[in-house]
């Protein structure tokens, strides 16, 4: 069975590990890089093998009936994640002195952390902010161009932010803009509208498609369509 384990970038990797797995019980994990001298793709097959992960989603119920646990495999570049969810699994015994839950110790990738934590309305959620170290080092950033820009250059600064505007990614990007305004408007310039953010997270293709894949086909808008029928036959 063909497995798909690449992401197709650092937004597609937090994605698939945040709303795919994360948010549907893998909470145990172990992260890793790729040696250099490694080739990606044989340490993908190795650890796929290894842990029995490609396996259709009809085993993995059967296996969580049965009280043992499934795992993913996900990989960016050279940082990978195993992930799984509760139960009896070869993974646990393997990796027992590093194995981590994300609901006590998020993972950290690419200045983001992902945990799943409790929200207000008391349900647990995944958590996909931005890492307290590369956060400071963001804010403190904005702060020092903060009386030394023009609105227009500052607001094309915070447009060009790669994270993702996750829940708590936005309160986390709206404070800095909050700060970043009182100081502009204590130094007599002018501060910067809430719409100089990115507010909204781009949904994407999270897993690299195999060759061995069919293309996902596209249905036509509603203007095609139109377009379409209008064409003589």
């Amino acid at each position: 069975m063909m497995y798909r384990n690449i992401a197709t970038s650092e937004a597609g990797f937090v994605q698939q590990l945040a709303v795919g797995y994360v948010n549907h019980g893998y909470w145990f994990y172990v992260t890793g890089c790729v040696p250099d001298h490694k080739q990606p793709e044989l340490i993908d097959q190795k650890l796929v093998e290894k842990y029995d992960i490609a396996v259709s989603k009809w085993t993995r119920a059967r296996r969580k009936r049965q009280g043992l646990a499934n795992v993913h495999y996900l990989r960016h570049e050279e940082f990978f994640v195993l992930i799984a969810t509760k139960g009896v699994h070869p993974l646990f015994e393997e990796e027992r002195t590093v194995i981590r839950d994300v609901r006590r110790e998020p993972i950290r990738f690419a200045g983001y952390s992902i945990g799943y934590k409790q929200g207000c309305d008391g349900k647990w959620h995944p958590s996909v902010r931005i890492h307290p170290v590369e956060y400071k080092l963001l804010k403190d950033y904005c702060m020092e161009l903060a009386t030394h820009r023009s609105a227009s250059l500052l607001a094309e600064e915070f447009r060009r932010l790669r994270f993702e505007p996750y829940a708590p990614v936005r309160r986390q990007l709206l404070n800095i803009l909050r700060a970043v305004n009182r100081a502009r408007r204590k130094a007599g310039f002018t501060p910067l509208p809430f719409t100089a953010l990115r507010l909204r997270r781009r949904i994407v293709r999270p897993l690299v498609e195999s060759r061995h894949d069919a293309p996902i086909p596209r249905f036509p808008t509603r203007s095609e369509a139109n377009q379409l029928a209008a064409l003589p036959l």
